[in-house]
């Protein structure tokens, strides 16, 4: 699977630390593996998208946008059902702006919660009002751009910032370096997300075989085995809670066929799914 660079892959013109582009696509692109090398805010205007990060995973529709951190992520993009379009406003913008902008508005706060990738904020009449204006822009020769792309930066975070406080670009701009926490943050928020090993690894920005290594080193076992048991453990969970019936949760688990997942709950459980609900 390739990999996109956004924004260098757009082709879009460089600026002093702001770009927008406008990105539409007529069919859905499943788990497309992203590099943002500046943070983005993705102002959705049709469809829906997914974004899997080393912390979390939003969906978002057309009636929120997210900001997102600079980094590695897999991301969906759903066409809208009605015009069968997905259509999403994107502004860029380097950590380096964000820095000053919290300077300048003496912003800069003491990190005292953990540091995420994405932020989620419902569309009002302001922010509506602002996508339509980085539109027009997008009209205008390319040196008007960047005159104005800058001060539509610092509205945007004048209004963010006024309405929700400075605490997400403050944990935005905050960087975990210990690899294994890291690591760690990844796997446990993508335990039921049936992510392949190759994913797996470049959310972590290593190599397939540096994946294994680490993981090994921390949970003992092989990424494969620790995961098949995660998934095993929630489908026995829904069983014993009679809120599902086994052969409703075997998909779930990763299995193809339900002989296969019979027979792998059966090693781990010491009983068939169906014994293990009577039991329970």
């Amino acid at each position: 699977m390739e990999i996109t660079i956004l924004p260098e892959d757009l082709k879009i013109s460089p600026s002093n630390g702001v770009q927008v582009f406008t990105y539409k696509n007529e069919r859905d692109n499943e788990r497309s593996k992203i590099n943002l090398s500046k943070n983005t805010i993705s102002f959705l205007r049709a469809g829906t998208k997914e974004v899997i990060g080393d912390d979390d995973t939003v969906l978002i529709d057309n009636q929120k946008f997210v900001v997102m951190k600079s980094g590695n992520c897999l991301m969906t993009e759903k066409v809208s059902d009605s015009d069968r379009l997905y259509k999403s406003i994107l502004l860029f913008f380097s950590n380096e702006l964000v820095v000053d902008f919290l300077e300048r508005n003496k912003l800069v706060s003491e990190l005292n919660e953990e540091p995420k990738s994405y932020y989620i904020f419902d569309y009002d009449e302001f922010t509506h009002s602002f996508v339509e204006s980085l539109e027009e822009i997008l009209l205008m020769p390319s040196l008007i751009q960047e005159k104005i792309l800058k001060a539509k930066f610092e509205e945007i975070m004048l209004y963010l910032t006024h309405h929700y406080g400075a605490s997400f670009l403050n944990r935005m701009i905050h960087r975990i370096d210990d690899s294994m926490i890291r690591l760690t943050n990844i796997v446990e928020n993508n335990r039921h997300n049936k992510l392949s090993l190759q994913e797996l690894a470049f959310l972590n920005n290593m190599s397939i075989s540096t994946f294994k290594r680490e993981f090994y080193k921390h949970y003992h076992e092989t990424p494969i085995r620790w995961f098949n048991n995660e998934r095993l453990n929630r489908t026995a969970l829904l069983i014993r809670a009679k809120r599902k019936r086994p052969i409703e949760v075997y998909e779930d688990a990763g299995y193809e066929n339900f002989s296969n997942f019979i027979q792998a709950f059966k090693k781990r459980f010491g009983v068939t799914p169906k014994q293990y609900q009577i039991q329970n």
